[in-house]
């Protein structure tokens, strides 16, 4: 492990603190993260990565890796409660390509986790310690500090840089800057897998599928690398506390295809409530956060993890232009707070729009309907547009 003080330390090895490792280590800077669990760890849910964050990816070499695990859906299928057809079909596949120069594809969380791993490998100034028990940092006026404890010895070390990567509860923010601690949504997503035979009369197993109801909705797509279907359904909920076992139940009466889906998940569903972070705090000093540390949002635009994957893109450049990280995470907070305050404005409506009650849905159906199939193209251009490293680079 580095002991010159010339490294930056990561705290978290999820997909932020994984891809902000290979940015920072393909401008030749040391890294060293660190990890509470014994090995790389993801939460077992589908995740969507759109145009702005593939080719962040694909930059950093992990394109082929990505394609073979994961899939690209050639559009969304918008389906209300009741409704026997869908509104519409977002079209995605080909017209993103052509649009934003970029795939959008689906896969699952620990399958983009692993490709993030493995090419951490292939670089000898990426080192990833797992098992770490505890970590304590502080500034000082020349480097922050960090005292870690690893098989029960402690050991005090100079860095260049700390930066917390670790999550929508991150000590990082909470402890070391004082920051606030998430709030709590309303909303417990409840999350399974099943084999795709089970759901292959409800969905189509090209595309994603969503199903609104009052006061839940429903988000399926296909993982074919694993042969199976990720389910994520949101229910409204005033607790964030699950009782130990219980199952989701949907207010009011599902339709049949819901149902449907709900048979074929049987008890195997996962409860997971859902938090936000508010906070204009990203820095101090030689310590920053980025990912859901810094900004975590609701899933309902589907851009958790994009946001943290373009937080790597504009941070690591500036880390390795300058001897000062202060300035460089100042700049970084600068570049992205207003951007990550909009994806998140974006998707707080969303999980309202999404559970409307009978008659309000009819309106948010016939906005949907009168779209047509490329009306998320104009509405989110801004967003799958976006070029981070670009960004970055801008004076």
């Amino acid at each position: 492990m580095p002991t010159d003080g010339r490294s930056i330390y990561i705290a978290g090895a999820g997909i932020a603190g994984l891809t902000l490792a290979l940015a920072l280590a393909k401008f030749g800077l040391r890294v060293v993260v660190l990890e509470r669990q014994a090995a790389v760890s993801e939460f077992g849910a589908g995740l969507q990565i759109s145009p702005n964050a593939f080719r962040i990816l694909d930059r950093l070499g992990l394109g082929d890796a990505i394609a073979a695990t994961s899939l690209e859906p050639v559009g969304i299928d918008i389906i209300p409660s009741g409704a026997t057809r869908p509104l519409t079909t977002l079209e995605l596949g080909p017209v993103m390509r052509e649009r934003f120069a970029a795939p959008y594809v689906v896969m699952h969380r620990a399958d983009l986790a692993e490709v993030l791993f493995q090419a951490t490998r292939r670089f000898a100034n990426i080192e990833i310690l797992f098992g770490v028990e505890s970590w304590t940092v502080e500034n000082t006026d020349a480097a922050a500090r960090v005292t870690l404890r690893q098989g029960g010895a402690e050991r005090e070390v100079p860095v260049h840089a700390w930066i917390g990567a670790d999550g929508v509860h991150s000590a990082t923010r909470r402890e070391t800057l004082g920051g606030p601690d998430a709030s709590y949504f309303g909303r417990v997503a409840w999350r399974t897998l099943v084999p795709e035979a089970s759901v292959a009369g409800q969905i189509e197993l090209d595309r994603v599928t969503v199903l609104f109801g009052p006061g839940y909705h429903m988000v399926c797509y296909p993982l074919p690398h694993r042969a199976q279907v990720n389910l994520a359904l949101f229910i409204a909920s005033g607790d964030p506390r699950v009782a130990p076992g219980a199952q989701p139940v949907i207010p009011g009466r599902p339709s049949n295809r819901v149902e449907a889906v709900l048979d074929a998940a049987g008890g195997g569903w996962t409860p997971w409530p859902l938090f936000a972070v508010t906070t204009p705090n990203w820095n101090r000093g030689r310590i920053g956060l980025i990912g859901d540390a810094a900004h975590a949002m609701v899933p309902f635009q589907a851009q958790g993890a994009a946001m943290a994957i373009e937080d790597a893109a504009v941070l690591a450049p500036l880390l390795a232009s300058t001897d000062q990280p202060e300035a460089a995470l100042a700049r970084y907070a600068t570049l992205r707070q207003q951007r990550v305050a909009r994806v998140a404005r974006i998707s707080r409506m969303n999980g309202t729009i999404f559970h409307l009650p009978w008659p309000l849905s009819l309106g948010r159906d016939l906005v949907i309907k009168t779209s047509g199939p490329r009306g998320q193209l104009q509405r989110l251009g801004w967003l799958y547009g976006y070029d981070a490293e670009i960004a970055g680079a801008r004076p």
